[in-house]
């Protein structure tokens, strides 16, 4: 568990995950709470957190069981 936390937090991967993270977190929002944005209604602030901490979660899972994966592939 401790390699699959190194690669998690390995640089490549956060900025990556990041990068996923504000693309599909925006396109979420959008969808979510898009109408409220528009006509200027409060957003709920705990779902814009989680519509951005979500996909980074999940990218940055992904990409870390795959370095992993590829690692003992060797």
């Amino acid at each position: 568990m401790h390699e699959f936390w190194r690669a998690a937090f390995s640089r490549r991967i956060a900025v990556n995950a990041l990068k996923v993270s504000l693309v599909i977190g925006t396109i979420l929002n959008i969808i979510n709470q898009g109408e409220n944005i528009l006509h200027g209604l409060p957003v709920a602030w705990a779902h814009v957190f989680l519509n951005y901490f979500t996909p980074y979660c999940v990218a940055t899972w992904s990409a870390a069981k795959n370095e992993l994966s590829r690692r003992t592939d060797k």
